[in-house]
């Protein structure tokens, strides 16, 4: 399958004159239709299509997989024939893959050429099945996001080739590999339709084809499924359970520059007897990098077989009890209690004492995650390596978007609980005492904390030394939290 950059042009001028972009089919569609799009529901894109103009006989040929009349399309089929992106169908042609609208952060629209979404009825998923973008693609994309330039990056498992459409312009030499050679063709086929210029793609797995070298950046959206039996490049690396994602980040820093930065999905086990976070701590303090590891859910043994049963339209096949059976106790003789998915963010700092964070976030937080990572390493790194006596001579400011609530009986003199709230960033929230609070009234970056502390210490009538003996304790974890921020670059 190829798409001579000629024909690229043509089809992705046709795209733009027709409307054929993120935002112009969600305008198409409306929001009950393109919200169950995003379901991966299409009944209601196929009814609000029926009446077949130009966009809408787009939408039903490269996204929906119907077959349509080539007259409806205006597009140069014979050549799309011949490139083998679309297929005969009596007088009506199909697609023989999906092209699905997306859009970067630019706002410039791109296209993700992928399989199209296998769904019940449907033949079998092949095992070289090319899995197009959706919530996880964007997910990565948001926390991939870094504020500046881009060196050399590496997107590892590129699949469809989506996240080469989020790096380019940010990054000045990208290197995309795939164990699929498949998923490679149709990357290529992304980023020609996208305008995206050279990309230099590689076949092999995991870290294998970039052997020595080095890169400022590297994203993954690993085959990270953890089943007993790879049937499908795209999800399953056929390795044992969550060794994949353990290795990918124990072995980044060999590919990583000084200063560089890793973003990935992943998943991780939950064993019977363990601390999960003890286990992915323990992957990142392995790496000697800085790393942030956050579980965003949970799913237990039988949700995630299930899950990804469903992925692979394998319900109300004949095998679908075996293979659940084989699965689930494939699991249970791990000992494993549930499944976690989340992200592991690096940074290749170079200290002897790297930080490392593990910690649940399962609330909406503010995207891009990615712009947050750095504030989240500074904190812990303030938190825990100034000495007590040094944390007390710091000034505290209170972070951006902090507020206060106090919850309690109507008419009551004292709070029952008094809560401080991140509005923004990670949208933290923790329950504090009064000294927490009326610190976080008075502290403006310009005062050491200690006096403020002796202050607090005669307002509340408690003992100064006290107070102080017990206050880097306390303050810790709200620095670290990112409730409080040390300013120690006066």
């Amino acid at each position: 399958m190829d798409l001579p950059s000629g024909l690229a042009a043509r089809l992705r001028e046709r795209f733009l004159e027709t409307g054929f972009t993120a935002e112009g089919v969600r305008e198409r569609l409306g929001e009950v239709a393109a919200a169950a799009l995003d379901r991966e529901e299409i009944v209601p894109a196929l009814r609000a299509t029926a009446d077949g103009d130009p966009l809408a006989a787009l939408i039903r040929l490269w996204w929906l997989g119907v077959s349509v009349d080539p007259a409806a399309l205006d597009l140069p089929v014979p050549e799309l024939l011949e490139a083998g992106l679309l297929v005969a169908d009596g007088d009506l042609v199909r697609a023989a893959v999906e092209i699905r609208p997306w859009q970067v952060e630019s706002g410039r629209p791109a296209w993700v050429v992928a399989d199209r979404k296998v769904r019940p009825g449907d033949p079998a998923l092949r095992c070289d099945h090319v899995v197009g973008a959706g919530g996880a693609s964007a997910s990565l994309a948001r926390l991939a996001w870094t504020t500046g330039p881009v060196g050399r990056a590496l997107d590892l498992g590129t699949g469809s080739g989506v996240q080469v459409l989020h790096l380019a312009g940010r990054a000045s030499e990208i290197v995309a590999t795939d164990v699929n050679p498949r998923a490679l063709c149709l990357a290529r086929l992304t980023w020609a339709l996208s305008g995206v210029g050279e990309v230099d793609a590689r076949q092999g797995s995991m870290y294998d084809p970039v052997a020595d070298e080095r890169f400022d950046l590297i994203v993954a959206n690993p085959p990270f499924v953890i089943s007993p039996t790879a049937r499908y490049a795209y999800r399953e690396s056929g390795r044992q359970a969550d060794e994949f994602c353990r290795d990918l980040v124990r072995l980044a820093p060999r590919h990583l520059e000084p200063g560089g930065h890793a973003r990935f999905l992943a998943n991780w086990l939950h064993l019977r007897g363990e601390d999960w976070r003890d286990r992915v701590g323990g992957w990142l303090e392995e790496s000697g990098c800085d790393g942030w590891a956050v579980q965003r859910v949970v799913r237990d043994p039988a949700e995630y077989v299930e899950l990804w049963l469903r992925d692979s339209v394998e319900q109300g096949t004949p095998a679908y009890r075996e293979r659940y059976d084989e699965w689930l106790g494939w699991l249970e003789s791990m000992g494993v209690t549930g499944i976690g998915f989340g992200w592991i963010a690096l940074h290749n700092r170079g200290s002897l004492r790297p930080v490392v964070r593990v910690e649940e976030l399962p609330w909406e937080v503010e995207q891009p995650v990615g712009a947050h990572v750095e504030e989240v390493l500074e904190a812990v790194r303030s938190a825990h390596e100034l000495a007590d006596e040094e944390l007390l001579d710091t000034p505290l400011a209170l972070a951006e978007g902090i507020v206060e609530e106090r919850v309690g009986p109507p008419g009551a003199d004292d709070p029952s609980r008094i809560v401080l709230r991140q509005t923004r960033g990670l949208r933290r929230a923790t329950t504090v005492g009064t000294v927490e609070a009326a610190l976080a009234g008075v502290c403006d970056g310009k005062l050491p904390t200690r006096p403020l502390l002796v202050a607090i210490a005669e307002l509340t009538g408690e003992k100064p030394a006290n107070l102080l003996r017990r206050a880097p304790e306390i303050l810790r974890p709200l620095i670290a939290d990112g409730y409080f921020c040390a300013v120690t670059d006066r």
